[in-house]
């Protein structure tokens, strides 16, 4: 059975709302979720945007999405945690966005550390075993490494 037409439309203007938000416009959402309620001329210097005028525009374009609003004392807030719609591969934990492969990346360092230092006092160490079990722990922290970087462009 073939969508609606009002279905198509819908997803239409959710893609369309998504795409909008990337960037700067990205970086003013991040930065409004993480700080909480702000004037606009903290967003502006706090991203180091040239002017006010560039801060306010992404502004208006988060609240006319409905990512952001502004209150009668003229602050903006994040009215709801888009993250997972925004940063596919990443967890928000408190204020920071994390990797979501830095929780497997952690996990499987402690698995090889300890299994590691067990096989060393144990005869049955097999030491393939153990370079496998390095080399994929190496490969979680190198895709956890290029995700991090990623969101440090953001900020």
């Amino acid at each position: 059975m073939a969508p609606s037409r009002s279905t198509r439309v819908m997803d239409k203007e959710e893609k369309v709302r998504r795409l909008e938000v990337k960037g700067n416009t990205l970086r003013v959402y991040l930065y409004v979720l993480r700080h909480g309620p702000c004037e606009l001329r903290e967003v502006q210097h706090g991203l180091a945007l040239s002017s006010a005028s560039l801060a306010i525009y992404h502004l208006n374009k988060l609240i006319e999405a409905g990512y952001v609003g502004q209150d009668g004392s003229g602050r903006y807030a994040a009215l709801k945690d888009a993250t997972s719609e925004f940063l596919a591969g990443y967890s928000k934990v408190g204020a920071t966005i994390v990797p979501r492969s830095f929780f497997f990346s952690l996990l499987f360092t402690m698995l090889v550390t300890f299994f590691g230092i067990e096989a060393i006092h144990d005869s049955g160490f097999t030491p393939d075993l153990l370079a496998v079990s390095v080399a994929a722990v190496a490969a979680l922290w190198y895709e956890t490494a290029g995700l991090w970087r990623r969101l440090a462009t953001w900020e």
